[in-house]
């Protein structure tokens, strides 16, 4: 199939399930945990807007495993999750003045072995749509998981790829492979600066570069966003532009992720490409304006 054929309009026939795949984990915060993972944070925000969300992931045996559990069955989040003899994922979180987050991600963790189950393939089957990133592809194990659930998904199933660079636990074979499959890349002001670098885009200006990777991987929506300085989304038909609202940061965790659920789950209930972004703009402004990457609406 050619990938640029597809009609994203098709899903809106299919169920409602969109998954979140990857990483599930505690942002350990100087004064408290709360439950994150990009992943996860999407299925989260994805569930709010009326979906079925699920997170596919592993957990360890452990005391923080155990913890996962009770809070995704408290916020009603669907999951099928793997428990596995490594410890459950944490990622300590220190924020600057602008509640901008720098992240120390501990390694040799449950989400690196995550098991493609008979349970995951099942639900792949199933799936509207799945969004997935980089980070939990850095181990082998996982990233071969990830790619078994994708290549599992019905035909017409969105894939959107958030490419999430943490640190340096990416390559460009990862990412390369990843938009290969993907119908849909979310990236942000820093990212694309880093794909700008790896293909040799550097002479580009962002919009440029966007359009660029769009027609590059037969994309259907490219998704960048600048934090304060607005967002941007490219589609076959449009550009759209929309300014960040002024709002008082408490921190911007999870806020790229509900972002990306809000628009996708406004774009498969068929509202235009303008509508979709303008949801996608409060939702994440609405998280900022709180701690953790799960608020309460």
């Amino acid at each position: 199939m050619n990938k640029n054929k597809i009609n994203l309009l098709k899903s809106k026939t299919m169920n409602n399930i969109i998954v979140g795949l990857g990483e599930i984990l505690w942002d350990i915060f100087s004064d408290q945990k709360v439950l994150g993972g990009a992943p996860a944070n999407f299925a989260y925000h994805v569930s709010q807007q009326g979906y079925k969300g699920y997170i596919v992931s592993s957990i360890g045996n452990d005391e923080f495993g155990s913890e996962i559990i009770s809070l995704l069955k408290d916020k009603n989040l669907n999951y099928i999750i793997d428990i596995n003899d490594y410890p459950t994922g944490v990622v300590n979180i220190k924020l600057n003045s602008y509640g901008e987050p720098q992240y120390e991600i501990v390694e040799d963790v449950a989400w690196e072995n995550m098991l493609f189950t008979k349970e995951m393939e099942d639900l792949a089957r199933k799936t509207s749509a799945v969004c997935f990133g980089t980070l939990a592809q850095r181990s082998l194990l996982s990233h071969n998981t990830i790619n078994k659930f994708l290549n599992t998904v019905p035909e017409n199933c969105i894939k959107i790829f958030d490419i999430n660079l943490r640190q340096n636990f990416y390559s460009k074979s990862i990412i390369q492979g990843s938009l290969e499959k993907a119908d849909i890349l979310k990236l942000n002001d820093h990212e694309i600066n880093v794909m700008a670098e790896l293909y040799n885009m550097k002479e580009m200006k962002e919009q440029e570069i966007c359009l660029k990777l769009k027609d590059l991987f037969s994309l259907e929506i490219v998704i960048l966003t600048k934090g304060t300085n607005g967002s941007f989304i490219f589609s076959n038909n449009e550009i759209s532009f929309l300014h960040t609202p002024k709002v008082n940061v408490v921190d911007t965790v999870g806020a790229g992720d509900a972002f990306t659920a809000a628009f996708i789950t406004s774009y498969l209930k068929g509202k235009p490409i303008k509508e979709a972004h303008k949801s996608a703009v409060e939702v994440s402004a609405f998280v900022c304006r709180q701690q953790g990457a799960m608020p309460k609406f």
